[in-house]
């Protein structure tokens, strides 16, 4: 007797999906999105404000999205992310429908529903398919876990209190902490 063939999902199901349910799909397993907090998206809206306002004060030609922004990372159909932060430095990566190619700098912030999400299977998903950088902010535990794929060096978890250096940029220092008062 053969084992029932697993079902593999493609970017027709996530389409498919109804209206204001929100999905992303990995290796063509489609994972539930739950809203996010306040806290989530006091931290969200206040990095997307430092990252954005640095790229335009430095002329620069990175582009800054939060989510919902869709980032379909593989060149297959059975990748499709909505990170809560993603920095595009290479625009021919960008279309109307989001972007296509693994963006250079990508934030996560931890919700209960994400922890195992966050830390495991986006984390191997965006150092397979080329992210540079890599932030795991987790309000709960108060700490950002940082990876530089491209150093190829041991994570980084730093304390909120903690001044944390954008390594995509060098020169933008960000405290956590800072942004939650």
């Amino acid at each position: 007797m053969s084992l029932p063939k697993a079902i593999t999902y493609t970017l027709k199901d996530i389409y498919a999906l109804p209206d204001g349910e929100r999905a992303e799909l990995i290796d063509g397993r489609i994972y539930s999105m739950a809203p996010p907090n306040r806290i989530h998206q006091k931290i969200l809206m206040e990095l997307c404000f430092i990252l954005n306002n640095y790229v335009k004060v430095q002329q620069g030609s990175c582009e800054v999205y939060p989510a919902p922004f869709a980032v379909f990372i593989g060149k297959d159909d059975k990748n499709y992310v909505e990170p809560d932060i993603s920095v595009i430095c290479d625009k021919s990566k960008l279309t109307d429908k989001g972007c296509h190619g693994a963006p250079d700098f990508i934030i996560e912030i931890v919700s209960p529903s994400s922890r195992k999400m966050d830390y495991t299977t986006k984390n191997a998903l965006y150092s397979d398919f080329g992210v540079r950088e890599y932030w795991i902010v987790d309000p709960v535990k108060e700490r950002t876990t940082v990876y530089r794929y491209e150093e190829d060096a041991a994570p980084m978890i730093v304390p909120f209190s903690v001044p944390i250096t954008v390594g995509i940029y060098q020169d933008l220092v960000i405290t956590i902490a800072e942004l939650l008062n």
